[in-house]
């Protein structure tokens, strides 16, 4: 499915690790789309973990943030997620392509 507002931006430590944050900047209007967005996302992640969530410094082997800001008129929505580089992109493949 792809996503209509959540755009993915990845980093890879070098080590196997990578970080993939999604951001979508909306208007009041969108923001309970952009949610939906991410729950969907998050839904995904739980159902095919790597291992368990946690912060990598705690033994996690995967972690999310989601996180919201407004400024004006305009709402940034923002979902981190870090774990391995495969499983991060397998993510951002299953939501670039059409099922």
């Amino acid at each position: 499915m792809p996503l209509n507002y959540l755009l993915f931006d990845a980093s890879d430590d070098g080590e196997g690790t990578g970080t993939w944050e999604a951001m979508a900047s909306v208007r009041a209007a969108q923001v309970a789309a952009v949610w939906a967005e991410v729950q969907t996302v998050l839904d995904w992640a739980e159902a095919n973990p790597p291992g368990p969530r946690g912060a990598l410094d705690d033994g996690g082997i995967w972690d999310a943030e989601p996180q919201q800001q407004a400024d004006g008129d305009w709402t940034l929505v923002t979902l981190t997620l870090t774990g391995p580089w495969e499983w991060g992109e397998a993510l951002v493949a299953h939501f670039a392509t059409d099922p």
